[in-house]
């Protein structure tokens, strides 16, 4: 029986102090790549979020949780495009597969969910 290779994880930290905000991590080239997103994940695509990139973490931490620190989604993630300035991704959450785009402004990130979403399977 052939194995199927392990899928890189994602994991959305849900933070309370010092100010509330979101961590959104996705595993490549062994470690956590992490994004402080303030205002969460976007729920419809006419809105983007500010996605600051932070210091990368270690892949323990896709499991870290404390009591100002909490997991609010996780799951894995699959590479759909990327280019120099942004790439597409589909996180394959707990209860629902949602397609993402991250955008380098040249300072910071945005976080847009697209329009054309996984379809239900």
């Amino acid at each position: 029986m052939r194995r199927s290779p392990r899928r890189p994880v994602f994991v959305l930290h849900e933070h309370r102090k010092p100010q509330p905000h979101y961590d959104l991590r996705l595993e490549e080239d062994g470690v956590l790549r992490s994004w402080a997103v303030p205002k969460g994940l976007p729920a419809d695509s006419r809105t983007d979020r500010l996605a600051v990139a932070v210091a990368d973490h270690a892949l323990g931490h896709a499991t870290y949780t404390d009591r100002d620190k909490d997991i609010a989604d996780t799951g894995w993630w699959e590479l759909e495009d990327r280019t120099e300035k942004r790439f597409v991704f589909v996180l394959h959450g707990r209860s629902v597969a949602r397609r993402y785009a991250l955008i380098d402004t040249g300072s910071d990130w945005l976080l847009h969910l697209t329009k054309a979403q996984p379809s239900v399977e």
